[in-house]
């Protein structure tokens, strides 16, 4: 693949290769390059639909990171880009370059493949586009650790990295890992750019680094996926569990009960003492009282969601927020007797009544890019500040 670029500018040219990727669980050789995976590939052969392949590779939390005194990068990529039918398309995904922890430059790239999605059918179609550049330049003539923080919600093929200046793989931060899985709001569904993601938010906060499990409308307690999480080495884990179950109007409260405790019971297979936290959903009015299925919307040009469920069949076992939390509550409450690092959260005292009154959700299920980093730095201050579950301990 030919992509124009000046290599006076640029002469170094490094692949891109596992050893300077941070975030992902897997890589795949494309024709073009690598691919990011945020599941392992025999997980990925069990994935029952195309959402979940999709989110999977949507690198949300991938970085590359490595170590130079270069000015000028350049990341040659093709993306794949989501689209939806009778919407306007997205903007470009953002690529965010940090120095020393630092969000310093931000870039695009634009063309690149497009997967129009017709939510009314399901059906996809693929328009196929070329690679392009993710340029940054003027940056600090120092040697510097530096990462770029891939588009959360573009699949990205990583073709090569060209600087000015050698790199070498950043060393080992020291830092604690945190392993966390959630829907799509942990994936960053409307967040403005990766580093914006609460998730991300929170790991900078917290100082740990971050493998970021939160899969767009597919957090639905998967045994694939507490099997990825058990494989994973990480200082501190955490599930957030409820909105995808309850809006995909997957389960009863019979199957959902058991579910949740073979996915812990999964866990602690590989993490026995791992700080493990159990979160539920943040305040969803449409979906607190009325079960699913969730249905969008079309009108006014914006996709906005109701919950489509009969609220009287609660009784015969249909799922809501509010008995999903009820019951994350007993499970947590009676497992943690014997299990002391095993903690819950109500997602509500993440984003409750006051966060939806003064930063409603746009869609009425996703928050904004201010809900984001409100989430992000509630769920800092809960859970890895003083006293938190996440929280140093004194040796």
């Amino acid at each position: 693949m030919s992509i124009e670029h000046d290599p006076i500018s640029t002469p170094f040219t490094t692949p891109v290769t596992a050893d300077i990727l941070r975030g992902a669980l897997d890589v795949e050789r494309t024709a073009h390059g690598l691919l990011p995976h945020r599941l392992p590939a025999w997980a990925r052969r069990q994935i029952p639909d195309g959402q979940l392949a999709m989110a999977e590779a949507q690198p949300s939390g991938v970085r590359l990171a490595f170590r130079t005194r270069a000015t000028t990068v350049e990341l040659d990529a093709l993306p794949t880009k989501r689209a939806y039918r009778g919407l306007p398309a997205p903007a470009d995904g953002v690529y965010d370059l940090l120095v020393g922890g630092r969000l310093t430059a931000q870039a695009t790239v634009s063309g690149g493949n497009v997967r129009v999605i017709d939510m009314a059918t399901q059906s996809v179609e693929l328009r196929e586009g070329p690679a392009g550049i993710a340029r940054f330049a003027d940056l600090p003539a120092r040697d510097k650790d530096v990462e770029i923080w891939l588009p959360h919600t573009e699949i990205t093929e990583l073709i090569a990295l060209r600087t000015d200046a050698p790199i070498e793989p950043a060393p080992d931060s020291g830092r604690r890992v945190w392993l966390h899985h959630g829907s799509s709001i942990s994936h960053g569904s409307n967040a403005a750019h990766p580093t914006a993601v609460w998730p991300a938010l929170a790991a900078a906060r917290g100082g740990v680094e971050l493998i970021n499990l939160g899969f767009g409308g597919s957090a639905m307690l998967d045994p694939f996926t507490a099997r990825a999480m058990r494989d994973t080495p990480a200082d501190l884990i955490s599930v957030k569990i409820g909105i995808n179950i309850v809006n995909g109007d997957v389960m009863r409260l019979r199957a959902f009960t058991p579910a949740v405790h073979g996915f812990l019971d999964t866990i602690r297979e590989g993490h026995p003492a791992t700080p493990l936290l159990v979160v539920s959903s943040i305040l969803c009015p449409v979906q607190e009282d009325t079960p699913g299925p969730l249905a969008p919307d079309f009108g006014g040009g914006t996709v906005r969601f109701k919950a489509t469920g009969d609220p009287a069949e609660r009784a015969a076992g249909r799922l809501t927020l509010n008995i999903v939390r009820d019951e994350l509550a007993r499970i947590v409450r009676q497992r943690a007797a014997d299990d002391p690092n095993l903690h819950y959260l109500d997602g509500r005292d993440l984003y409750g009544e006051a966060d939806y009154a003064e930063l409603p959700l746009p869609d009425e299920v996703h928050p904004d890019p201010a809900g984001h980093r409100r989430i992000g730095e509630n769920f800092a201050r809960l859970v890895f500040g003083a006293g938190g579950p996440f929280a140093v301990t004194a040796a």
